[in-house]
């Protein structure tokens, strides 16, 4: 079970590293990338699968820390709306650059939460 959680973090740190590195690349183009869009959605579902891990394998006496959790889904669930809305308007040439910028800051957000909490 622990060799499975180590390879789900590390699909779930990619994804950030696809949100954010996707949005810094995408600046100058300002239009949302399909790795910012599937970066967010691998967040989700990496995300929900590590709680559930955690839920599984946590000791008797011991608690998950739900409020940072429903937080973190809370500002997934937004960054994949905005790079979703973004790659929707890309695709019909619009302009995407305030979704972009939303679906970036939200992951740089999401990062501090796990970090600094």
């Amino acid at each position: 079970m622990d060799v499975l959680q180590k390879i789900i973090l590390v699909l779930h740190l990619l994804g950030m590293a696809a949100i954010v590195g996707g949005w810094l690349a995408a600046r100058k183009g300002r239009t949302m990338s399909e790795v910012v869009v599937w970066g967010a959605r691998a967040q989700i579902v990496t995300g929900l699968i590590l709680v559930g891990l955690a839920e599984a394998t946590k000791d008797e006496g011991s608690a998950l820390n739900y409020t940072k959790i429903g937080i973190k889904l809370l500002v997934a669930v937004i960054v994949v709306a905005f790079a979703e809305i973004g790659r929707a308007r890309a695709k019909r040439n619009e302009s995407s650059s305030t979704a972009l910028d939303a679906a970036g800051i939200g992951g740089v957000l999401n990062v501090l939460v796990a970090a600094l909490w």
